[in-house]
């Protein structure tokens, strides 16, 4: 079935919202909604803590990085492990050890015993439990929801982690300005318990599995990603789009520190409207994208951040920023909803796994260098430039990319089951 034939059956017999119709689904859905208010939460802390613990933007877009970079170095052996095992163990196991970590930092900023190195190190350390943790999880929707489905639960996540988005970092800021920091880190913590307890109470039926030793089944994925061209094509532009948004994502609190003058009730604002947007776009991404076909919302999606990054470059006023957060909320879900399914959609099932920790190590890679690279190119010539040179990077690269690997077209490398 090809692509636009998917959504359309999809359209005719489920809606957005469908896929709430399976109770695992459901109760999946509302626990990782809490579980990322507080990752959101401990997100926006730690961004802020840097702020007071250092005056570099580097470290600050560390903070960023730290998040993305275990996702690059071991997103591809998470997704051999997620083939290889019960994806509901991993999951398990990957919350259970970044429930541990966030109550040890929680515990140690109480204690006052944090430093910019050790707040990298830790959250070095949550990242890798999301490293092992995402792509199980993205691979397990085939197991919750009917297959004409899965693109309406793959948005369904998103808006998940978008209310998440929106709400968090508002509270993250209260919290933050009502106690200290550690409080933000606790509430994380907590926040796991949850998802924790939906998933020992679900019992999927077995997947039959092939199972390999890692290295061999990470050399499987790995090569049919390189053979599939229409993968391949989708990768780069993942990897070049990553690079590109880490600009907005790893300097934003550097902006409102010290560019807007802002407080973290004002971080947490921009990030509050960035979720927003998020929120009120992903329904409509699938009907965007029936219209504009792939390459279409990935220009729609790059136009927004364009006009992202030149506006928070020039305005010194935090009310001026927030238009600005709301539309890169919007262009940000167009994107990544975007590529996550049409990599899902061309994946076998076999090594869906494999297929999806590939793109995020790919898209995060390029995010955690993006971080890296735009915060040392503002301590260098101040964050207006980086901010501006963001921008035409990502006018270059994508028109570049446009011609160099264009997107599939509709139905190529689509899997049978779609």
């Amino acid at each position: 079935m090809s692509e636009p034939e998917a959504d359309q059956a999809d359209g005719r017999d489920s809606g957005t919202f469908s896929p709430f119709r399976y109770p695992v689904f459901r109760a999946i859905w509302i626990a990782n909604l809490f579980s990322n208010l507080g990752s959101t939460i401990q997100s926006v802390g730690a961004a802020w803590m840097m702020t007071e613990l250092t005056s570099s933007h580097q470290l600050v877009a560390l903070v960023q990085a730290s998040a993305t970079v275990p996702i690059m170095l071991f997103g591809v052996f998470a997704g051999a492990i997620a083939d290889n095992f019960d994806r509901r163990r991993v999951m398990l196991a990957a919350q259970i050890g970044m429930l541990i970590v966030s109550s040890a930092l929680a515990l140690m900023t109480y204690a006052g015993l944090i430093h910019p190195m050790l707040l990298l190190a830790f959250t070095l350390s949550v990242g890798i439990g999301t490293a092992l943790n995402s792509p199980a999880w993205q691979a397990s929707v085939r197991q919750q929801v009917d297959p004409r489905e899965i693109p309406q639960a793959i948005a369904l996540n998103s808006i998940s982690f978008n209310i998440a988005r929106s709400i968090g970092p508002a509270l993250g800021g209260m919290l933050i300005s009502l106690w200290d920091v550690s409080f933000a880190f606790a509430i994380n913590a907590i926040s796991y318990v949850g998802l924790i307890g939906v998933l020992l109470w679900w019992r999927p039926e077995p997947r039959a599995i092939d199972r390999r030793p890692i290295l061999p089944a990470v050399a499987i994925g790995i090569r049919y990603c390189a053979s599939s061209s229409p993968l391949r094509r989708i990768l780069a532009r993942g990897l070049s789009l990553g690079f590109s948004l880490a600009a907005y994502q790893a300097l934003l609190p550097t902006v409102v520190s010290d560019q807007l003058h802002g407080s973290e009730v004002d971080f947490g604002l921009m990030l509050g409207m960035f979720g927003i947007g998020s929120i009120i776009a992903a329904p409509f991404i699938g009907t965007i994208r029936r219209k504009l076909q792939l390459e279409g919302v990935l220009a729609l999606g790059t136009v927004m951040f364009v006009f992202v990054l030149s506006l928070i470059a020039e305005v010194h006023s935090v009310i001026y920023a927030l238009p600005a957060a709301f539309v890169g909320g919007m262009g940000w879900v167009a994107i990544l909803t975007t590529i996550n399914t049409a990599v899902q959609m061309r994946s076998p099932d076999e090594i869906l796994g494999r297929c999806l920790s590939i793109y995020q190590a790919v898209t995060f890679g390029g995010m955690a260098l993006g971080s890296w690279a735009w915060g040392a190119l503002a301590d260098w010539r101040g964050l207006p430039f980086a901010l501006h040179a963001g921008s035409a990077f990502l006018i270059v690269s994508f028109i570049a990319l446009r011609l160099l690997a264009p997107l599939p077209r509709p139905g190529e490398g689509v899997v049978k089951s779609w």
